[in-house]
C-alpha cells in the first residue's frame, strides 16, 4: 500500500525563543532587553505571530496526510523523503535555508508576518495551505524552478545555495587567489572575497554589489539558467590585479579559483557555520547547480 503524502513544516526560532534560552527566564530576558531601551512586549508579538502561523499550517494539513516538522538549526541533520511537500514558515531566508537540502520537493513559503517580511520567497499566508497542498497532490500547482548555484572543490566537496556563495578570506579581509573566466582570462587578486549569485540572490548581497560599482551587467531573471559574479574591493598592486571584477555565467560556463593563502573559506547564502575550506593551491569551481528549487507560486 502506497504512503500517504508528508508534509514537513520547517521553521526558525524566535527571537523570543533564543532569548529565554540564553537567559534562562523571560523576566531575566526582559530585563536585558529593557538595559538596551528594548520592549519584551515587541518581541513576543512576533513570536505570536509566528506561533499562530504555525499552528494554522498545522491546522490546514489534511488528517490522512502524514507529517513533519524541523527546526532550521536542525536542517542538516533531516532527511527529506522524494514525495515530501515542504512548507516554510517565517521569513524569505528560510525557504533559502531549506533549499539545499532538497532534491526537487516542492516549497510552500508561508509569510509568518506579512507587513514585516518582503514575502519574496514566502508570498502565502496560512490560509491558502490547504488549497496549496491540494494543488501539489493533484499535479495543478503553479511551481517556479528557481536557479541555483553551485561550489565544487578540486577534492570532491560541494556547496548549493539559493541566493549567492561567498568565497573569500573568513573574516572578509583581504586574500589573494587566481581567478579564471569563463572566457579563460587569469588574473592574480587580492580582496576582500567573490561573490557568485543568482536571480534570487540579485535582489540582495549580488545587488549591492552590482550598483556599487556601477556595472553594465544584466541581473538575471530568479528562474533564468545564468549567474553574476563580482569581486569584492579588488586591490591593485605590482603582483595583484584588477580587471576581472565581474562577469556572467551561462550554462556549461565556470569560473576557477585558486587559493593563493592559507584558509579561505566558501559558504551559501550568508550560513557561515556551514562552510567548505579551501587551503593553498586548491581549486574551487562556481557554476549553475543541477538542482534547481521548486518554489510553489499558487
Amino acid at each position: 500500500m502506497a504512503l500517504a503524502p508528508r508534509a514537513v513544516v520547517v521553521h526558525r526560532r524566535t527571537e523570543y525563543d533564543e532569548l529565554v534560552a540564553r537567559h534562562g527566564t523571560a523576566q531575566q530576558a526582559a530585563f536585558f532587553l529593557d538595559a538596551r531601551d528594548r520592549s519584551m512586549n515587541e518581541v513576543r508579538v512576533h513570536h505570536g505571530a509566528v506561533n499562530a502561523a504555525l499552528t494554522a499550517v498545522a491546522n490546514a494539513i489534511p488528517a490522512d496526510w502524514r507529517r513533519g516538522q524541523v527546526e532550521r538549526g536542525d536542517l542538516d541533520r533531516f532527511r527529506f523523503d522524494p514525495g515530501d511537500v515542504v512548507i516554510a514558515v517565517g521569513q524569505d531566508g528560510l525557504v533559502a535555508n531549506v533549499s539545499k537540502y532538497l532534491e526537487g520537493q516542492p516549497v510552500i513559503g508561508v509569510n509568518a508576518e506579512p507587513g514585516i517580511n518582503p514575502g519574496v520567497l514566502v508570498p502565502h499566508g496560512a490560509e491558502a495551505v490547504a488549497q496549496l497542498l491540494d494543488e501539489v497532490l493533484h499535479g495543478a500547482a503553479q511551481i517556479a524552478a528557481r536557479t541555483m548555484v553551485r561550489a565544487t572543490t578540486d577534492d570532491g566537496q560541494h556547496l548549493d545555495a539559493l541566493n549567492e556563495i561567498y568565497l573569500g578570506h573568513p573574516s572578509h579581509q583581504s586574500a589573494r587567489y587566481l581567478i579564471e573566466a569563463a572566457d579563460g582570462t587569469r588574473e592574480v587578486q587580492s580582496s576582500s572575497g567573490i561573490l557568485c549569485g543568482t536571480g534570487t540572490g540579485a535582489t540582495g548581497w549580488c545587488r549591492s554589489a552590482w550598483l556599487e560599482r556601477h556595472s553594465a551587467l544584466a541581473l538575471p531573471a530568479p528562474t533564468a539558467p545564468a549567474l553574476v559574479w563580482f569581486v569584492r574591493e579588488a586591490w591593485p598592486s605590482p603582483a595583484t590585479g584588477t580587471s576581472l571584477t565581474n562577469g556572467a555565467l551561462l550554462q556549461q560556463q565556470e569560473l576557477r579559483v585558486t587559493s593563493q593563502h592559507d584558509n579561505l573559506v566558501i559558504f551559501g547564502d550568508g550560513i557561515e557555520s556551514d562552510a567548505i575550506h579551501l587551503t593553498w593551491g586548491q581549486q574551487a569551481t562556481l557554476q549553475l547547480a543541477d538542482r534547481q528549487l521548486m518554489l510553489v507560486t499558487g
